[in-house]
């Protein structure tokens, strides 16, 4: 009875991480021991953690070959789709809007891709003061101005074209919210979850914010195609290192009409895109299809490269119509482009169990982190009383 009674007041404190999907979980928590978290099986290789000092990252595997480097003679293997959805919009956290593809009945066990939000946060909502463990979070703002505290006394704001990376590690609490914009309109931009490998999941929280202006981008295909190279390798240009745990490698690559560009991925690696404006085609030959705008496009492990390009008499352009995101594509890149955010992850070998914002690789540490949590103990000492300055912002 003490065990229940200990999980179900660690409710109070989820309810403000995902109302609408704590109801449907509600049923299965209260029915323990009965009852389990959702339980996911990756198969992929494991890799040994790299030991460092500073980094404790996993190796990183980079792709044998650049195509966009390659002789004639010499064929990179594009990879095929496995499969492409619609990211259909639902609400989430405190009156979010978010566009979920992965971590829905569509797309799970992807490792180490655990979740893909595009969110639209208008003002009086957000994300208020909520825990988390066991995963890294990725946070691209498109659009207005996000603030982050944490209990540690972290606190900032990330801008348009600014990200965010987060390792929860044994436990952070902490809470998003939006600026409110002259105008009024919707913050906008995209999360990424990442699951961490076992021997990270109790290391130290930490943030690194990797500002606009450090990203490196190159334009292709005689400047048909712009390339930011958030993380990874592109066409010999190479991202700011270390800035997530799992190696990860994230491009936003937006193409004029007419336009097409191979990007080198490595072997092995799980990747995906989405299309956040206009029609965009993948692959080559008879294997090229077009996808529209705000679709995950899942491609299979096979081969070294993805392909992409828009059709010379492409008309449609989410980035120039009356959409959230136009005035930060017009004034990043100008007018006239699709856009596209390529990722792709080194695959984990390990369970991942998953309740809420809680990621860990067995039923009982998840329940222990939900005891934890409640009882301030493990890495959530400082949980205790704590209430973040920006929470209390919240318009209810």
């Amino acid at each position: 009875m003490k065990f229940a009674f200990a999980l179900i007041t660690c409710i109070s404190a989820i309810l403000l991480y995902n109302q609408g999907r704590i109801i449907l979980e509600l049923k299965s928590i209260l029915q323990i021991p009965t009852s389990r978290p959702q339980l996911i099986l990756n198969s992929t290789k494991d890799r040994e953690v790299r030991a460092s000092p500073i980094f404790e990252g996993l190796e990183v595997i980079p792709p044998t070959q650049d195509p966009s480097v390659l002789l004639d003679s010499q064929m990179s293997v594009s990879r095929a789709i496995r499969q492409a959805f619609l990211a259909v919009e639902q609400a989430e956290g405190a009156g979010a809007r978010v566009r979920r593809s992965i971590g829905t009945a569509k797309l799970r066990n992807f490792s180490p891709f655990l979740m893909l939000d595009h969110f639209t946060i208008s003002p009086g909502a957000g994300f208020p003061d909520h825990p988390h463990r066991g995963q890294e979070t990725i946070t691209y703002l498109l659009k207005g101005a996000v603030d982050h505290e944490d209990f540690a006394g972290n606190a900032g704001t990330i801008e348009a074209g600014d990200l965010q990376f987060m390792t929860a590690g044994k436990g952070i609490m902490h809470a998003e919210m939006p600026r409110l914009n002259p105008d009024g309109s919707a913050n906008v931009g995209m999360q990424l979850w990442v699951d961490l490998p076992e021997k990270l999941k109790k290391c130290e929280p930490r943030y690194r914010d990797l500002r606009a202006s450090e990203i490196p981008n190159i334009d292709v295909d005689d400047n048909r195609v712009n390339i930011k190279i958030i993380s990874g390798q592109s066409h010999g240009v190479d991202s700011v290192k270390e800035l997530a745990y799992t190696p990860v490698w994230i491009f936003d690559i937006s193409i004029k009409p007419g336009g097409r560009v191979t990007q080198a991925l490595p072997v092995g690696w799980n990747a995906f895109a989405y299309t956040l404006s206009g029609s965009t085609t993948f692959g080559v030959g008879k294997d090229a299809t077009t996808i529209g705008q705000y679709h995950n496009v899942v491609f299979e492990q096979k081969g070294d490269s993805v392909s992409l390009e828009v059709s010379k008499d492409a008309k449609e352009d989410g980035r120039t119509c009356d959409s959230p995101l136009s005035e930060y594509f017009n004034s990043t890149i100008g007018t006239n482009f699709f856009s596209v955010v390529l990722v792709a992850g080194l695959p984990l070998d390990q369970k991942v169990v998953q309740y809420g914002p809680f990621v860990l690789n067995s039923q009982e540490e998840v329940y222990q982190a939900m005891l934890d949590y409640q009882s301030h103990a493990n890495g959530f000492e400082r949980a205790a009383g704590w209430k973040s300055e920006i929470g209390k912002s919240m318009v209810h």
